[in-house]
């Protein structure tokens, strides 16, 4: 199974989950443009994508669909509320609902609801049959439902969004403040080390902390904390907005590379 994660943190997010002839897209948030041009650099295209998978609305998620449905009509999966908040049409897809599995190719994935402020937002599991994969940003609170159904992964992405001390002396408004640090919030570091802990097992080979804030948390206090919570030879790394990850989840090891995002070309003189 291979992961690439092209875009993480508030400014967008999307990952491809890929085994065998099945690739399936993990939101939209950046342009249509942006994910040709990050997968491209993968050595991938959007003709390779079976899917799309939404984990909710909010528009780091889903900013580029709209454009890259128009080229290229890829089925489309969320669930009934991330779907009421959706100005798109889809000629194929359908709806998700959280626990109940749906095979997608040569992959499993299963909703987990996660808690956000969005209609019905959800974290996924993937599974090949061999290895599994967890994925889970935007929620405020690492839930029982999310120990459960994501225990047992090889690689687990989990969100790391702010340092809890750099969040209440930082630069943000109070009202932000108090919404990023509450139940339908973001993960902050130290929640994201008690997920981790939660979700320790023999299977797992590495953890990949999401959707970071550039201006509550930093690379290495996501590696620092998060290191100090799993076996030595586990590898654990996060991903800035400004790099893409590719992870390749062998049977008994895991490969992680990394390389800059693309240039958006824009103004260039």
């Amino acid at each position: 199974m291979e992961v690439l994660v092209l875009a993480s943190g508030s400014s967008g997010n999307a990952a491809v989950v890929c085994s065998g002839e099945t690739a399936i897209l993990v939101d939209v948030g950046v342009s249509a443009l942006q994910v040709r041009k990050r997968l491209e650099s993968f050595g991938r295209s959007v003709a390779d994508i079976t899917s799309i998978v939404l984990t909710h609305e909010h528009s780091d998620h889903v900013r580029g669909l709209e454009v890259l449905l128009k080229r290229d009509p890829v089925p489309v999966w969320a669930t009934r509320g991330t779907w009421s908040e959706l100005q798109v049409s889809t000629a194929s897809g359908g709806q998700l609902y959280s626990g109940r599995s749906r095979t997608i190719g040569s992959l499993k994935m299963t909703p987990v609801a996660t808690s956000h402020d969005a209609r019905e937002p959800v974290a996924f599991l993937f599974d090949d049959g061999s290895r599994r994969v967890g994925y889970c940003t935007d929620t405020g609170t690492f839930t029982g439902l999310l120990e459960q159904r994501l225990a047992g992964c090889d690689v687990l992405l989990v969100e790391a969004n702010h340092d809890r001390d750099m969040l209440r002396n930082g630069p943000y408004p109070w009202d932000l403040k108090q919404r990023i640090a509450s139940r339908l919030g973001h993960l902050g570091n130290h929640q994201t080390v008690d997920a981790v802990e939660r979700l320790c097992s023999p299977s797992l080979k590495a953890v990949v902390g999401l959707h970071l804030s550039a201006e509550n948390n930093t690379p290495g206090l996501v590696c620092d904390t998060l290191g100090g919570c799993v076996d030595p030879g586990i590898p654990v790394t996060s991903v800035p907005r400004t790099e893409m990850l590719r992870i390749v989840c062998e049977k008994d090891a895991v490969q992680i590379d990394r390389q800059p995002v693309p240039p958006s070309n824009r103004n260039r003189v």
